[in-house]
C-alpha cells in the first residue's frame, strides 16, 4: 500500500459526493464550498453515499492528482462528527483506508510534568 507524507494536512469531507466528479469538480468544491485552498500542502478526502468508495485529491508541485479506492465487499467507517469537514492525521487516513473505525482508536492520554523527580 502507498504511504502519504506524515506532515500533510488531511481534510475529510463528511458529506457525500457524486463520484462522476473529476479533478475540476472536486477542486472547485474544495475552494468554493469548503473554503479551503486546493493548492495547499494537503489532501482532501471524499466518499460516496454507500461509503464503499473514496477519492483523495491533492496538489503536487505542478498538477493535481486524484486517487480512488473502491471496496468490493465492505464499507468505510466514516467518522461521526457534526462539522461538514474535519481534519484528521495522515495516520488516521491510513486507518480509515484499512477499514478501522476512527472513533474506536484511542491512544494514551498526554502527560505533562514540571519535574522529573
Amino acid at each position: 500500500m502507498f504511504r502519504l507524507n506524515a506532515n500533510l494536512a488531511v481534510y475529510l469531507y463528511r458529506g457525500t459526493i457524486d463520484f462522476r466528479k473529476n479533478i475540476n469538480g472536486l477542486s472547485a468544491l474544495v475552494e468554493h464550498e469548503l473554503r479551503l485552498d486546493p493548492f495547499a500542502h494537503a489532501v482532501y478526502v471524499f466518499g460516496n453515499r454507500r461509503k464503499d468508495r473514496i477519492k483523495i485529491l491533492s496538489w503536487s508541485r505542478n498538477g493535481f492528482w486524484l486517487l480512488q479506492k473502491r471496496l468490493e465487499n465492505a464499507r468505510f467507517v466514516w467518522p461521526r462528527e457534526d462539522a461538514a469537514v474535519i481534519e484528521i492525521t495522515v495516520q488516521q487516513l491510513h486507518w480509515l483506508l484499512d477499514g478501522i473505525d476512527l472513533a474506536a482508536m484511542r491512544g494514551h492520554a498526554a502527560v505533562s510534568y514540571q519535574k522529573a523527580a
